[in-house]
C-alpha cells in the first residue's frame, strides 16, 4: 500500500517523512524549492520532546505523475492552491481513493470533492505546529494530533500512523474541529505582524487581547451559522477570549498549558512572509469576514488582520507592538 504526500511543505514532509521512517511506503510531490533542500540528505523528523526520526531515502518528485497508483493520498497544500491540486490529481488516481485533505480552513475538502468525485475524499486537520530548518530538517514545535473525519477507508492504515507516532483520530465531527483549530489560527496573523516566537508573543497581555477580539467575531459568526466548535484545548471555545484578557500573572498561572511550546516556534504565516511567499490569511481571518458577512454581521477586527498581513506580503510593516496592534484593531 502506498502513501502519496500531494504538497511536501513543512506539514507534509513532517507527516510523509514520520510515515516513511516507519517502514511506510510513501512517494511525495513538491515544489523545486523542497526538493533541492531533501534532495542528498533525505529528511530529518524531530518534535519538542526530543523525538528525533529519518527517512534517509526521501526524495521530493516535482511531477504530479508521481502520485498514480497510490492507495492514500494526503493534500498538504496551501488553501489557495487546492482547487488547482485537484485539477492535478483528477486523471491520475484511481476511483475510491482515498484522499485526506491536510490543510487550515473548513472548506478545502468541499472543493477537493468538487474536482475528485470518484475519490473518497476526507477532511482532516493538524493540530501541531511544524517549521522548515532548511536541509530536509523540519521540527515539530507544538503538541497535538491528526483529527480526520470517520471512515472505514482508513482503518487499514491505522497501524501505520500509529507507528509513525502521528495516530489518525478518527471523528465523526470534523466540521466542529475544523472550526474550533480555525479559533486558534487566528493567532497566526498577530504572530506573523509580531515578528515574535509564538511563546514570547503569547506572553504578552496586549497580543492575547488582539487574538480575542478576532476570537470573538468568529463565536458570533458560528452562533449565527448554528456551529459549535470542537473542544480542542483545555477550555471550552467559548471561554477562550476571556482567558486570553487575562493579566500576564494570572494567565499564567490558568493557562500555562498553553505556553508550553518550543521558544523557537513560528506561526506558518511568519514563515510565509519571511520567504516571501502568498500566506492563507484569506482562508483564515479571511473566513471568519465572509462568513459573518454571509449572515449579516461584521468582524472588522478580522477584515483589519487580513489587511494588514497582505500589506506585509506587499514589504509592509512587520514589526507591530502589542499595544499598537490592540489600538489598531480595538478602533475598529
Amino acid at each position: 500500500m502506498t502513501i502519496c504526500v500531494y504538497g511536501a511543505g513543512s506539514i507534509g514532509c513532517y507527516v510523509g517523512g514520520r510515515l516513511a521512517a516507519s517502514g511506510a511506503a510513501v512517494d511525495f510531490v513538491g515544489r523545486e524549492r523542497i526538493a533541492r533542500q531533501v534532495a542528498g540528505n533525505g529528511l530529518t523528523l524531530t518534535d519538542w520532546r526530543g523525538t528525533e526520526m529519518r527517512a534517509a531515502d526521501a526524495r521530493i518528485q516535482i511531477a504530479p505523475d508521481a502520485v498514480a497508483g497510490a492507495d492514500l493520498v494526503l493534500v498538504a497544500v496551501k488553501s489557495g492552491a487546492t482547487a488547482a491540486a485537484g485539477e492535478e490529481l483528477a486523471p491520475r488516481i484511481e476511483p475510491g481513493t482515498v484522499v485526506v485533505s491536510l490543510q487550515n480552513g473548513l472548506r478545502n475538502a468541499e472543493v477537493l470533492r468538487e474536482k475528485l468525485p470518484g475519490a473518497i475524499v476526507l477532511a482532516g486537520m493538524v493540530g501541531f505546529n511544524v517549521v522548515g530548518r532548511g536541509e530536509g530538517r523540519f521540527h515539530c514545535s507544538t503538541a497535538g494530533e491528526l483529527e480526520v473525519q470517520r471512515h472505514r477507508g482508513l482503518d487499514r492504515w491505522s497501524e501505520a500512523f500509529a507507528r509513525a507516532g502521528v495516530p489518525l483520530n478518527q471523528r465523526d465531527d470534523i466540521g466542529a474541529v475544523q472550526a474550533g483549530k480555525l479559533l486558534i489560527n487566528l493567532e497566526n496573523a498577530i504572530n506573523a505582524l509580531s515578528s515574535l516566537p509564538i511563546k514570547q508573543e503569547l506572553s504578552q497581555r496586549a497580543y492575547r487581547r488582539c487574538l480575542a477580539l478576532a476570537q470573538r467575531e468568529a463565536l458570533a459568526a458560528y452562533d449565527a451559522v448554528g456551529l459549535a466548535p470542537a473542544k480542542l484545548t483545555m477550555l471550552p471555545p467559548k471561554w477562550m477570549p476571556t482567558l486570553l484578557g487575562l493579566p500576564d500573572g494570572v494567565f499564567k498561572r490558568a493557562a500555562g498549558r498553553v505556553l508550553e511550546i518550543d521558544p523557537h516556534a513560528r506561526s506558518s504565516m511568519w514563515q510565509d512572509l519571511e520567504a516571501g511567499r502568498p500566506t492563507e490569511v484569506d482562508y483564515l481571518n479571511g473566513e471568519v469576514v465572509g462568513l459573518a458577512r454571509r449572515h449579516g454581521l461584521a468582524a472588522p477586527v478580522n477584515a483589519r488582520l487580513v489587511e494588514l498581513v497582505h500589506d506585509a506580503e506587499r514589504g509592509g510593516r512587520r514589526d507591530w507592538s502589542g499595544r499598537e496592534l490592540l489600538a489598531d484593531l480595538a478602533g475598529r
